[in-house]
């Protein structure tokens, strides 16, 4: 089947904004499309060859990030202790756990969210629904929600101030393995988990100073530096055609707006606009799967966007819920199996655990979201399929978002501190808390899968 990066405009595309003003946004795509590309195509086959190892079962996918990243919040700071927390729990499951982690942030990019109605009404006004700041604006007046091509504009200068700084954090020393105890923030290591963490890290410190004192050097890039990936929904579709380049080295198309995307459980219809965008560009590609996932639908999603089968093209982003996993996801996993697809499985334990609490907060619980992870690592079990990963959203700051956790949030703590604009995430002491929980589910003595 030919495609071309505009081949998505023939088909129907869900959850898109209605742009007011067409001749304006035209003119953001052509100034867009001749920007220089946020990643590179040798970037992303890099990732594409780590995913390669997980769906193997010889590495573990660690996925973290925002639910949406704001305008309003960019600061170094915030990138800095975002990756900070990504960092620790890569080293809590690494060590742990016996299989390198892959890492990867919804960052530099995640600025779009679809939303369940197109409109929202407040005392009898209905105006657009808050799309995510590359669309339009939070607060509620007509103003802030008409949708602005130029948003796109700055959606893609602050993505790339951010990899810069994040290149800058990972290869510039922040990273290096001998710091991992100064990684533990001043509210981290006040908690339980903290303590954990700073045991492990004394581990991690001694097994360098034994190094060294052997003789074996310690002076290798891997501990001095990380690799760190970048993703992001595919969500408006005209923003990933204009930063969609083509390689001068394989003659193929890459979208450079991230290293991975992935298509939401919302826009994964076979025939949409976002599977065909997507099954033409050559980066790594992920879907989400929630529990309305029947097997052959979820096998047409491999076929169309992996039709040869490479290891590490293609993530399916489990989402069933806490209550749904236990049934649902085995006779997905079958399916894929016994098809042949050499798919990363993951598990996203947040977007199916959300609800609204007493006090009106949308709101997850720390025990719902380790219930369906823990379903999912035994799902794999069932299926004698390796549980490549996690997909979770989180901030490095001390929110309180999420009930439960080390901290045992309630409902009346929510107000305190909750700073997201759209889902809530975990705070960094349940992200750790998380990584510790996981770690223990990983299966260290594993046989690796053989792949086509």
């Amino acid at each position: 089947m030919t495609w071309n990066p505009d081949s998505w405009r023939a088909r129907p595309a869900a959850h898109q904004p209605t742009w007011p003003d067409q001749t304006e946004l035209e003119r953001v795509e052509k100034e867009l499309a001749a920007v220089p590309p946020l990643v590179f195509a040798g970037e992303a086959r890099d990732l594409k060859a780590k995913l390669a190892r997980v769906a193997q079962g010889e590495a573990f996918l660690l996925q973290a990030g925002d639910c949406a990243e704001s305008f309003d919040g960019f600061s170094a700071d915030a990138i800095r202790e975002k990756l900070r927390v990504i960092l620790q729990m890569a080293v809590v499951l690494t060590y742990s756990s016996g299989v390198p982690a892959i890492k990867v942030g919804r960052i530099a990019g995640q600025f779009a969210k679809p939303r369940s109605k197109p409109t929202e009404t407040v005392d009898g006004t209905e105006l657009p629904s808050f799309l995510g700041h590359m669309v339009n604006d939070l607060p509620f007046s007509a103003r802030d929600r008409r949708p602005e091509p130029a948003r796109l504009l700055q959606a893609y200068n602050q993505s790339a101030s951010t990899l810069n700084l994040l290149r800058a954090f990972t290869k510039g020393g922040f990273a290096d393995l001998h710091r991992v105890q100064a990684w533990n923030q001043e509210f981290v290591a006040s908690s339980a988990e903290g303590q954990r963490y700073r045991a492990l890290a004394a581990e991690i410190d001694r097994a360098l100073r034994f190094m060294e004192s052997t003789g074996v050097s310690s002076q290798h890039p891997e501990i001095h530096e990380a690799e760190f990936f970048t993703s992001h929904e595919a969500l408006i579709l005209q923003y990933e055609e204009a930063l969609t380049r083509k390689d001068s080295l394989t003659d193929e198309w890459y979208d450079c707006s991230a290293h991975m995307l992935w298509i939401g459980e919302r826009t994964r219809q076979l025939d949409g606009a976002h599977v065909e965008f997507l099954r033409g560009v050559r980066n790594p590609v992920g879907c989400k799967v929630g529990p309305t996932a029947t097997p052959d639908e979820i096998v047409g999603i491999c076929e169309r966007l992996n039709p040869e089968r490479e290891p590490g093209r293609l993530t399916l982003i489990s989402r069933m819920g806490a209550g749904a996993v236990a049934d649902g996801l085995p006779p997905l996993l079958e399916a894929v199996r016994d098809a042949g697809h050499p798919v990363v499985w993951t598990c996203d334990p947040m977007h199916g655990n959300t609800f609204t609490s007493e006090t009106g907060h949308k709101t997850r619980h720390f025990d719902d979201v380790l219930a369906e992870v823990t379903g999912f690592f035994a799902a794999h079990r069932q299926a004698g399929t390796w549980p490549g990963g996690i997909h979770v959203e989180l901030t490095g700051d001390d929110v309180t978002e999420c009930l439960g956790g080390a901290d045992q949030l309630q409902a009346e703590d929510l107000g305190r501190r909750y700073e997201t604009m759209c889902d809530p995430r975990l705070n960094a002491r349940q992200g750790l808390d998380l990584a510790f929980r996981v770690a223990e589910l990983v299966d260290p003595n594993h046989v690796p899968v053989e792949l086509p």
